[in-house]
């Protein structure tokens, strides 16, 4: 990273040839595709939305980081897998992470003080207040104030407009996942269940699109919330598409609880849930079972085989009323596994044969419900690939921002994965592959007064990919 010129180290020769390195090599960078980045931001406008959501109290004399530049630089580091704000020491000399972040000053030259001169971009102590302005704690963080009720609404407001324009249906998928805690943080409470103290955060996406992301203690239910939740999406949802738009709620058993159902019901909206067995529901799958053994017995079938029952249900207390439930009666060779779900679907499509036969048990279960488990792939991109879990910071608010910040960073790479790689090889990658393919490029850095010349790696294999890739981004409208 930089032009220093030392004592060169000599390793093994390679027959005649000597092995020589040292690290005059120039301004280096193995983020070359991070360009991708700042293409898809002038497609969007993102960061520039999400500073309007901060309260900015610096004096602007004193100011060499805009905030709209600081959120770039952290939510960026997370699209390129740097999770900890200490990776930022290092990347803040790296003038192609400072032109991805729109700074002028690419190699830190303008900087006021001598001991930043030579780094374009923040470091993390700078990065650490931004962050830890959530919870206003002294004077020293109170200069950048996030509004979290405007963060909230701007990622709802964008998930919402990244669905697509003439959709009929919209799918939301909720789910509640553990957050592993490793210190004192606020709110940090033991789990029985995953069996150890974590935050447990409520996610709902549609498809791949992050639409809600709240980060919430674990001394609760895992459905807490979703109602309150779901009074702000599908508002914002009936809002752009209308009122004849169908909305279906899918979520596990966690979900099947009486104030969701009773207000999707009340509110025109549909729900597809799982429900946990108990011994008066696998009673009605009994005859099935047995039917089914007959069956295996008699040569008629071979295991594992299943059938579908639908009925009315209803609890002894909890419900205010009976639902229709499906349930799926399956024989493995481990045992007998009956599995159930509860909906508001109407088995006769509401007289539609196309949907009829989509509401239909065994296709409602198998291909609509069991496609539910690919929530569980959004979430595993959200902490894996972006960090969504390293809320390693003592204060809940603070680490609520860090969540925004990953969920953020799923929502800029949506146009990337809808769009932009349609119909390639890496349509249906996942964040962690397309940053691997795409971003982790190496690069040379040349700055001069007339222009930024990036020098890829020639020996670089997705060449094609990456300059179709240009090539539809380019096409892409610029954010009014």
């Amino acid at each position: 990273m930089t032009d220093c010129n030392e004592q060169p180290c000599f390793f093994q020769d390679l027959g005649k040839r000597k092995v020589e390195v040292d690290f005059g090599g120039g301004y280096l960078s193995s983020d070359g595709g991070g360009l991708i980045l700042r293409e898809l931001e002038r497609h969007s406008g993102l960061f520039r939305a999400l500073a309007d959501c901060f309260v900015d109290h610096r004096d602007p004399r004193y100011v060499e980081h805009r905030l709209e530049e600081l959120l770039a630089q952290r939510i960026h580091g997370l699209a390129l897998g740097y999770e900890d704000l200490n990776d930022h020491d290092h990347l803040r000399r790296d003038p192609l992470q400072a032109l991805i972040c729109g700074k002028a000053d690419l190699l830190g030259q303008e900087r006021s003080l001598p001991r930043d001169q030579g780094q374009a971009l923040a470091g993390h102590a700078t990065l650490n207040r931004l962050e830890l302005g959530a919870e206003a704690l002294d004077g020293r963080y109170r200069k950048i104030a996030p509004q979290p009720d405007k963060i909230e609404a701007l990622l709802l407001e964008r998930g919402v407009k990244a669905l697509p324009r003439k959709s009929a249906e919209v799918v939301l998928d909720f789910d509640a996942t553990d957050d592993p805690l490793h210190g004192k943080q606020q709110g940090a409470y033991f789990h029985g269940y995953y069996g150890h103290y974590c935050y447990l955060p409520l996610y709902c996406f549609c498809g791949n699109i992050p639409l809600w992301a709240q980060l919430r203690d674990c001394k609760r239910d895992a459905s807490s919330g979703t109602v309150e939740a779901l009074q702000k999406i599908v508002p914002a949802i009936r809002q752009r598409f209308g009122p004849h738009l169908r909305i279906i709620v899918r979520a596990d058993s966690g979900f099947a609880r009486e104030p969701i159902m009773n207000w999707c019901e009340a509110n025109g909206v549909f729900y597809c849930l799982g429900l946990a067995r108990n011994e008066r529901l696998q009673k009605e799958l009994q005859a099935s079972f047995e039917s089914l053994k007959a069956q295996l017995k008699e040569g008629k079938l071979q295991s594992p085989c299943r059938c579908f029952t639908e009925f009315e249900y209803a609890t002894r207390d909890s419900w205010s009323r009976a639902r229709r439930v499906i349930g799926k009666a399956e024989v493995l060779a481990e045992g007998d596994n009956p599995r159930f779900i509860v909906t508001s679907l109407p088995a006769d499509g509401g007289g539609e044969a196309a949907q009829a036969a989509r509401f239909a048990p065994a296709a409602l279960y198998e291909k609509f419900y069991c496609a539910r488990g690919d929530m569980e792939n959004r979430i595993k991109e959200q902490q894996l690939d972006l960090f969504a879990d390293r809320t390693s910071t003592h204060w809940l608010a603070s680490n609520q921002l860090r969540l925004w910040f990953s969920a953020f960073a799923h929502l800029m790479l949506n146009p990337l994965q809808a769009e932009v790689l349609a119909g390639t090889e890496l349509e249906g990658a996942s964040i962690g592959q397309i940053r691997l393919r795409l971003f982790k490029i190496a690069a040379r850095v040349r700055v001069s007064v007339r222009r930024i010349h990036l020098q890829l790696c020639s020996a670089y294999p997705f060449k094609a990919l990456f300059g179709l890739v240009h090539q539809r981004l380019r096409a892409l409208p610029t954010a009014a």
